[in-house]
């Protein structure tokens, strides 16, 4: 006797449990939704397991090994300095652990359910979860999908042992001693950067002029120059033609301004761009529209052509970020909900974990003008903040872009220590609609790189303390 596959009714179903997913099922179970959440993969997605947390795990114990090999000059002298870097993977492992853990635990805290499996669309309100043994139906009232992306696989470099994507660069046993890296934005640059600092004579090929075209030249130019003190090649206009797998490396061929090169390494590691997890989803068995290059098309609440499906996150047009990832779940949550919640960019920032640190948020100098605003851009630099002379890094700067007529602040780009952290303080400002007085006549502590933030305000004003107008 066969029996039946009866379909199991849930509420929300949330497929995807990255920064996304599981921010988004957590939001919706609070506002009353009964939730049920899957991957096929483990819980916290590409952004826990392989990509955002061990990536920035590897670049803090490549700073720790760079710092201490180079502490001479505010007398500290360590000797010879063991690298075990079985035991760093190890560590970096912990840090995943602990937090996919901890996602898990939220999830159970807020009565979201948990499914293994991968799941199929149907229809606009059934999909099929399967797994290696067994399937099962679902039918949902509303459904949030956050897939995630995956690398970009190049035909003349085929993933392999020797040919790694960003997960197989975070996975080496050992600290290659020569690394290729194909690819100058931020994924590139972060990892080529924590592998020169642990050792690695690292080679970047970046097809355009400059690598982190993303930013602003005076900010990607301080990234080049650390990279180069580094003992990093940086070769930009670059075109990576094939690779040869060698018994014990790779020989990578590229171009330059018509002129052929090769390069020998252990690794490349290639980072051209991430490529939307949607193909094999059966969207289209659900009505849910794609655009040219594979991601989901939405309105300015997440839905989908299907109006009770929802997409966030990677498969989504705009930069594939964590927490604009996590930012869409929340609007997608609280949509379903019933709530006026809709996406808003303006105050999204951009980071890169390079050296120095790079953000931004708001527009840049050239957008201002590309927009037609009649603007002040204001720069102080961390050399004459005191804070950051004393944690011996003092290369950087912040620029503030004001409103010329009301000081209203409408971009802020940092180059320098601690500027993930520092850009917190922006995107408030541009969120709330502050202006260059509002920041200067905020009082911040002494000493401390944030102080940066209100100096940058008083240059706006016209009336600086710590440099001269």
């Amino acid at each position: 006797m066969v029996v039946g596959d009866f379909p199991v009714e849930v509420d929300t179903l949330v497929i995807g449990s990255g920064p996304g997913g599981y921010v988004a099922a957590i939001r919706a179970a609070q506002l009353g939704q009964k939730v049920t959440i899957v991957d096929k993969g483990t819980l916290g997605g590409v952004c826990l397991n392989v990509g955002c947390i061990p990536s920035k795990a590897l670049i803090e114990a490549g700073h720790r090994y760079h710092d201490a090999n180079n502490s001479a000059d505010m007398g500290i002298s360590v000797g010879e300095v063991n690298l075990d870097f079985g035991k760093v993977q190890e560590w970096k492992g912990s840090v995943v652990n602990q937090l996919t853990s901890g996602v898990e635990g939220l999830l159970k805290g807020n009565n979201v359910d948990i499914v293994q499996g991968e799941a199929f669309f149907v229809d606009d309100s059934t999909v099929r979860i399967m797994d290696e043994k067994s399937s099962q139906t679902y039918k949902f009232n509303n459904c949030i999908v956050s897939t995630g992306s995956r690398p970009i696989e190049l035909p003349t470099f085929k993933w392999s042992d020797r040919v790694l994507s960003s997960t197989g660069a975070l996975a080496l046993e050992e600290v290659p001693e020569k690394l290729v890296v194909i690819g100058g934005g931020y994924i590139g640059v972060e990892l080529g950067s924590a592998y020169s600092n642990l050792g690695s004579e690292v080679t970047i090929l970046e097809g355009e002029k400059r690598i982190l075209s993303g930013f602003e030249k005076q900010m990607s130019q301080l990234v080049s120059k650390r990279l180069k003190k580094n003992n990093a090649t940086i070769h930009t206009e670059a075109m990576a033609k094939g690779v040869e797998e060698t018994e014990n490396g790779v020989k990578v061929t590229f171009e330059v301004k018509g002129e052929t090169q090769e390069v020998e390494a252990d690794y490349v590691l290639v980072t051209v761009g991430r490529k939307p997890n949607t193909d094999e989803l059966g969207l289209e068995q659900a009505g849910v529209e794609l655009d040219d290059k594979g991601l989901v098309k939405i309105d300015d609440q997440c839905r989908t052509s299907a109006e009770n499906i929802y997409a966030i996150g990677d498969i989504v047009p705009g930069f594939p970020l964590a927490h604009k990832a996590s930012y869409e779940g929340k609007v997608a949550a609280e949509a379903i909900s019933g709530e006026a919640s809709a996406i808003d960019y303006t105050a999204i920032p951009a980071v890169v974990f390079s050296g120095p640190e790079l953000a931004s948020v708001g527009l840049t100098e050239e957008e201002a003008k590309e927009q037609g605003y009649d603007y002040v851009a204001s720069k102080f630099p961390f050399a004459a903040n005191g804070r950051a002379l004393s944690l011996n890094d003092s290369e950087g700067f912040m620029k503030m872009v004001t409103r010329k007529d009301d000081g209203l602040v409408l971009g802020v780009q940092i180059a320098g220590k601690n500027a993930s952290d520092m850009i917190s303080e922006a995107c408030v400002a541009i969120e709330s609609g502050m202006t260059a007085e509002d920041l200067a006549l905020t009082i911040h502590a002494h000493p401390s790189l944030g102080e940066i933030t209100m100096e940058a305000a008083e240059v706006a004003l016209g009336l600086p303390i710590h440099m001269v107008k």
